[in-house]
């Protein structure tokens, strides 16, 4: 046995550790929040703590006789007996309590499903053809592809099937007219007799009518040949490039398509072109919305020459101490126990806001103003221009945390004379250049973009040409980069841009 046994020891200690205070993590939250869910945050801050209130900008000091008069009747409250009885104000519950609020109600949109469901039911057929319609429709994908197998909608289909079926039986069994359940039987099977994969692909060319033109169909190209069918080019050569060579109008191979059709490369190409026209995502245009409205966070313009940054705040609750509450939590020395403590929480919490908000606005306009500043030549000159530029840099020139600057730059967008930027836009790495300076890589990718633009369609650009051409501007590039620049951009090889 063990001659050692468990035993309590007290012991003291000096240790050093660091813990957040909460306020810290409510800080960093409205460093990262955008403008629209700050907006939102500060007005449930609003009707959560009653030392806060809104203070317009353009409301001054001076009112008029009538306001004084209306300002003497609401003092008239008594705040002190709302305070202390904990909000239960008496009297007349409409007197204090807060005016409804009408939200606004978002509008329903139909997505590509509802219209084809809509064009569905507006068709002659029957009533079985039309729930097969809807199981088709319904595995639709928002591109406006069948997402699964027919058979796989067959399954699913009939599976709904089997059990309505078995319903139906035992209640056509319950009759007890002998007659009238041997009919009811009969009608119950006919009308609920499994649908097989022929049904199916009847009911599959019926979707592939409907508008949009190219909608439910099983890949690309069976979409391409829907569309160019509604467009009543079956026969022409574009069909026939779709059809018969659809892997060598994908690979961009007119030559090699032009040799086995006996027609010229250039006709090839036109067909191709025509081709290219078609819509490769035809439920895209009854998606959800993926470009969303941005309310800029920033405002950069140009005045007498210089650029001036600006919050674009105006629409924020402006917050200050409610005067009506500070006036009762003026004398300490009314209140005891939890009253006292309430007060005094929520004093402290509607200070350390009004100073977090300030904080936070202080701290976006240095970290704007640095952008501003360094990328001047972009905003005189274009993109070209952007210079590489890191979180560490800004930190150390605002003296602040490299994840400080991160949160304020994350989701926030800064209307310029050039356009609508994301903050995260004017920070990337950088290339050498001969002179010893250093580019931006966004800069090396808009100048990629610009020599593409500006080449002989008939004689594209190589990778390789376009090193030499960026090498001969001074910036050293690897043709590896090139290659990955070009792909991020969607830039397809030269031989692939070649034409003819």
């Amino acid at each position: 046995m063990s001659n050692f046994g468990n035993k309590l020891y007290q012991s003291t200690e000096l240790r050093q550790e660091m813990k957040i205070n909460p306020r810290l993590y409510q800080a960093m939250e409205l460093l990262y929040m955008p403008l629209l869910d700050l907006q939102q945050h500060l007005k449930q801050e609003l009707s959560e703590n009653p030392f806060l209130e809104m203070s317009e900008a353009d409301v001054t000091d001076e009112v008029s006789i009538d306001e004084e008069g209306q300002e003497e009747k609401d003092d008239e409250i008594d705040w002190e007996e709302i305070l202390l009885d904990g909000f239960d104000a008496g009297g007349s519950r409409a007197q204090y309590e807060e005016k409804e609020r009408h939200e606004p109600t978002p509008v329903e949109t139909s997505d590509l499903r509802d219209h084809l469901l809509e064009q569905l039911h507006h068709l002659s057929i029957s009533e079985r053809e039309i729930r097969m319609g809807e199981e088709i429709i319904g595995n639709v994908d928002d591109d406006g592809f069948l997402a699964c197998d027919l058979e796989e909608v067959v399954e699913g289909v009939n599976g709904w099937l089997e059990d309505v079926r078995q319903v139906a039986t035992e209640r056509a069994q319950a009759m007890e007219d002998e007659e009238e359940r041997a009919a009811e039987l009969a009608e119950v099977e006919e009308l609920f007799r499994p649908y097989t994969l022929e049904e199916a692909e009847g009911m599959l060319v019926v979707v592939q009518r409907m508008d949009p033109a190219g909608v439910g169909a099983r890949n690309l190209r069976e979409s391409i040949l829907i569309q160019l069918d509604e467009k009543e080019l079956e026969g022409e050569l574009c069909h026939t490039l779709v059809h018969d060579h659809f892997d060598d109008f994908l690979n961009h191979r007119w030559t090699e398509i032009a040799r086995g059709l006996s027609v010229s490369a250039k006709e090839v190409q036109d067909a191709a072109d025509e081709v290219a026209k078609l819509d490769p995502k035809p439920g895209i245009q009854y998606g959800p919305d993926r470009d969303p409205y941005i309310i800029p966070d920033l405002i950069v313009e140009k005045i007498d020459g210089e650029y001036h940054v600006f919050l674009n705040d105006t629409n924020l609750p402006r917050l200050r101490l409610s005067r009506s509450y500070r006036e009762v939590a003026r004398d300490r020395n009314k209140y005891k126990g939890e009253n006292k403590e309430f007060i005094a929480a929520k004093l402290n919490s509607a200070n350390w806001m009004i100073q977090a908000i300030e904080q936070r606005r202080q701290t976006m306009l240095k970290v704007m103003n640095f952008i501003v500043d360094r990328q001047r030549e972009f905003f005189e000159k274009g993109v070209q221009f952007l210079r590489p530029l890191t979180l560490r840099e800004v930190a150390d020139y605002i003296e602040m945390h490299e994840s400080t600057v991160s949160r304020v730059t994350n989701e926030k967008y800064v209307q310029t004379p050039r356009g609508v930027y994301h903050l995260k836009f004017f920070f990337s790495s950088g290339l050498s250049t001969t002179s010893g300076e250093s580019i931006s890589a966004r800069g090396v990718k808009a100048k990629i973009e610009a020599l593409v633009a500006q080449e002989d369609e008939k004689k594209p650009l190589t990778d390789q040409k376009v090193v030499n051409l960026l090498e001969a501007d001074g910036i050293k590039i690897a043709r590896r980069t090139v290659a990955k620049y070009r792909d991020q951009l969607g830039i397809l090889p030269a031989r692939m841009r070649k034409r003819v």
